[in-house]
């Protein structure tokens, strides 16, 4: 049984950093799209939607049918027009940009009309004919509902294995709360699996109670969406001082429930990542006085989203670029960070100690691979830490795929909801005997 989100979130803290259009403005950015017949915004979109279409039906008010053109392209389009990086895909991609004027801002509009549709409780896709056929799903994250979405649509039985309590993965568990909370994607793993004939099986774990065998015992065909696993720690002296933990962790914390940051007036994020930037955001919303970003490389080569350091920056987030860490320091909690300065090459420099104050650090390094899980399957190939799959998301053993961040070692959710739509896609051509 699915638990239910608790009322005392941390993450209600927070305002929505990009807030909603209303009906009229929704019509007025509409109304400047160029409807490009050729538009590169379909293209920077991995799930290809059809977006001038769906702005020009805004602009007409058929906001039934400019979600249904989301929908049928990406079935997690409500989510995705929150935390998608438009910054850098489709908005990045539109043609106003070479004219020097405001791109159209897609991702709002998309909002506006899934917003519209889930407030109206349309519904836009059917179960299909009974096919007979039964797949099994493991992990309950964007992956494995789109894919289990776009097979009922097959007419295939589904079923999601998920250790967790809660569905949705990633978008329940790790998203900043200023970009969509756990609420609103709990919201949205109920409307996608309304279509019915998807069983949950929560609580199971791969690797523990079931192994890839047993799946194929139960099921014509399998699906791993299993995401990416834990914090990764660096192995430094003192990490076991209390206050030393995973960003991740951190983040799911104040989603689900309350994080104590009593006595915490001076914090650290190791990283450089898009999660680095979330934790530092975040740190400075639930009023910790001094939050600083350490990474070891410049600040123009950083991996995080140049946008997103930009908000960081105008809620007080300084930065320490070129610095390494060596040592936490305290007793029994850390309580400052010994760290050296580093090179063009992010080398260490001898003789550059110095130490940055600190009550918490959060380590935002990345995330453990899950692909052990199923190594030992015939057939299955591990690149990385990561399941290898084709183009299809078709593994090397007959009948099981793959896709998401257990494959592509952490892209965004709308990478998750193209991968599992094209997984599904090629599972339905397996059951029924195509090529």
């Amino acid at each position: 049984m699915i638990r239910d989100l608790s009322t005392q979130r941390d993450e209600t803290r927070f305002e929505e950093f990009k807030p909603p259009y209303g009906e009229h403005q929704a019509r007025i950015e509409a109304e400047r799209c160029l409807y490009c017949e050729d538009a590169p915004c379909i293209a920077a979109c991995p799930t290809s939607i059809d977006v001038p279409q769906f702005i020009r039906k805004i602009t007409t008010g058929n906001f039934w049918g400019s979600a249904r053109t989301i929908f049928s392209a990406n079935i997690l389009g409500m989510s995705c027009a929150r935390i998608c990086p438009v910054e850098t895909s489709c908005v990045a991609a539109c043609v106003h940009n070479e004219q020097g004027v405001a791109p159209i801002q897609i991702g709002k509009l998309q909002r506006f009309v899934t917003d519209h549709a889930y407030g109206e409780g349309w519904r836009y896709f059917e179960a299909g004919a009974p096919s007979g056929k039964s797949v099994a799903l493991v992990g309950g994250g964007p992956a494995s509902l789109a894919a289990a979405h776009e097979l009922r649509r097959r007419g295939h039985a589904c079923t999601i294995y998920e250790k967790r309590e809660l569905l949705g993965g990633l978008n329940t568990f790790g998203i900043a709360p200023y970009k969509m909370r756990a609420d609103a994607a709990a919201a949205e793993a109920q409307w996608v699996l309304g279509i019915g004939g998807v069983e949950l099986k929560i609580g199971v774990e791969l690797g523990k109670d079931f192994g890839v065998d047993d799946l194929e015992g139960a099921h014509d065909a399998v699906f791993i969406g299993i995401g990416l696993g834990d914090d990764t720690f660096l192995s430094l002296p003192g990490a076991d001082l209390e206050g030393v933990q995973g960003a991740l962790s951190f983040i799911e914390r104040l989603k689900l429930g309350r994080v104590d940051l009593e006595g915490v007036e001076h914090a650290v994020v190791l990283g450089g990542g898009n999660t680095a930037l979330d934790a530092v955001r975040e740190l400075a919303g639930l009023g910790v006085n001094d939050v600083r970003l350490v990474y070891r490389g410049r600040e123009e080569v950083k991996p995080g989203y140049a946008h997103e350091w930009s908000a960081a920056k105008m809620e007080g987030v300084r930065a320490h670029w070129r610095t390494q860490p060596i040592e936490y320091l305290g007793e029994q909690r850390v309580n400052a960070l010994k760290c050296l300065k580093t090179d063009e090459a992010k080398r260490a420099i001898e003789g550059s100690e110095h130490e940055l104050r600190c009550d918490l650090v959060l380590l935002a390094l990345g995330q453990q691979t899950l692909g052990a899980l199923v190594a030992e399957a015939a057939g299955i190939e591990i690149d990385a830490g990561c399941i290898r799959i084709d183009g299809s998301g078709a593994t090397g053993r007959p009948g099981v795929f793959a896709g998401g961040d257990c494959t592509n070692g952490g892209k965004e959710v709308v990478n998750a909801a193209f991968e599992g739509k094209r997984a599904a896609e090629a599972i339905d051509r397996y059951l029924m005997g195509e090529k």
